[in-house]
């Protein structure tokens, strides 16, 4: 049988539910797949990381293969958006670490006394306040995502960030800007 012919018949029992099929086409393509990565990427580690991610997520997409096509350039297909994806959010995690970073700093310029003061207006702030406003206001995240990782309502996490936004600008005899 041609190479091109097991394919094609490996796909087709994968695609019939055979993860023993699947695996033996992960075996004959993974080094192309890794190879190709890692010229992508540059990095050993990552490239096998984003190979277990690639096959993965071809499992349960096996259906979505075309009789007659290459496996290998699917395969290769979906490492590179999972590179890509990769590629994007380490973009981003740079531009929060710059943006941190100058926020840092702006914060460093900060009076002492200023400083003090907050840190005393937010130990005074109840835990749930305080843990809302430390996401919001300070670490960046949206209500949402505030919402989900303290396990609390929106609603609710919007009001704790209102409130304690206010008790703060109060503690620092800061006037609230109207929007």
């Amino acid at each position: 049988m041609k190479l091109e012919g097991l394919d094609e018949a490996l796909v087709a029992a994968a695609q019939a539910g055979s993860s023993e099929a699947f695996s033996r086409l992960v075996d004959r393509h993974q080094q192309a797949v890794r190879a190709f990565l890692r010229r992508a990427c540059g990095d050993w580690a990552l490239a096998d990381d984003l190979a277990q991610e690639t096959f993965l997520a071809a499992w349960p997409r096996i259906d979505r293969l075309k009789a007659g096509a290459s496996v290998r350039a699917w395969f290769c297909g979906i490492a590179y958006r999972k590179h890509l994806t990769v590629r994007r959010s380490a973009a981003r995690d740079r531009l929060r670490d710059t943006a941190w970073e100058e926020g840092r700093e702006s914060a460093q310029d900060a009076a002492p006394a200023d400083k003090i003061a907050l840190e005393r207006a937010m130990a005074d702030l109840p835990a749930d306040q305080r843990a809302c406003v430390a996401l919001c206001l300070a670490a960046d995240f949206s209500h949402a995502e505030a919402a989900d990782a303290l396990g609390l309502p929106l609603g609710t996490v919007k009001s704790h960030v209102a409130r304690g936004r206010a008790r703060l600008l109060q503690a620092l005899g800061v006037q609230d800007e109207p929007c």
